[in-house]
């Protein structure tokens, strides 16, 4: 139905949108405030889904019909980090699944998902030793009141009833006009940004190779080594319109 996204489906074989799962992901590993990304390898699957659902309920006058597909319908990039780590970045939009953005923590004691949307309201399960055992998720409830984010017990509530995506857009509209007013540094900065939209161009490199690795440039030129808060921030107060 997006014609601005089967546009891009038409231009080039890459993760498209690796920034959408990558920057959760990335936040929560310290990518360029204390890890990096080092190397990147990708793969994808043929360009099947969109033209076999347009073959079966697209009408022939339909303008996608003038279209030639040929994106993957999984394109799937394994990324490196400088501290041993990986991250699997996916992207989807082009075969029959239910939506979700489930990004998923795995450690050597347990893992984590969030917005899998089965166990709990807030949508995050968790599994996690010694707690657990016996092959079954848990909700993250239990240990929402000591490690959720200052952010989300402060203006949750507001969020829920003022904000699209589940409240998340109102907490980030919210954070943005507080550390604009008090003069903060962003969570977020140029460096993660360019870091993120990486696997875009990055993905074309590698698969035009037959999914060879290509490294991955180091935009802070070094300065990733060093700790900066970003979403380990301090809470605060939202200052008043001077």
């Amino acid at each position: 139905t997006d014609s601005w996204r089967r546009l891009w489906h038409t231009r080039s074989t890459a993760s498209f949108y690796a920034m959408h799962g990558l920057g959760p992901i990335a936040a929560a590993m310290d990518i360029n405030r204390g890890d990096r990304m080092t190397v990147l390898r990708a793969t994808a699957t043929e360009p099947k889904g969109l033209a076999d659902y347009r073959e079966r309920f697209v009408p022939r006058s339909h303008p996608s019909w003038k279209e030639t597909y040929v994106n993957g319908d999984l394109v799937t990039c394994l990324i490196d980090t400088a501290r041993g780590r990986v991250i699997r970045a996916e992207h989807d939009v082009s075969s029959p699944r239910p939506y979700s953005r489930i990004n998923s923590l795995a450690g050597s004691r347990g893992i984590f998902e969030d917005y899998a949307g089965v166990v709990s309201a807030g949508g995050g399960r968790i599994y996690v030793e010694p707690d657990h055992s016996g092959h079954t998720w848990r909700a993250f409830d239990a240990y929402r009141k000591e490690f959720d984010h200052w952010l989300w017990r402060k203006i949750g509530d507001d969020a829920a009833d003022n904000g699209g995506h589940g409240g998340m857009d109102y907490v980030l509209q919210w954070r943005t006009v507080q550390q604009m007013r008090a003069g903060l540094v962003p969570d977020m900065d140029v460096y993660d940004a360019a870091i993120w939209c990486s696997p875009v161009p990055l993905s074309v490199r590698s698969l035009a190779a037959g999914g060879r690795p290509v490294p991955v440039p180091d935009f802070t030129r070094g300065s990733w080594v060093n700790h900066r808060v970003g979403l380990d921030s301090r809470p605060g107060e939202m200052p008043p319109v001077p």
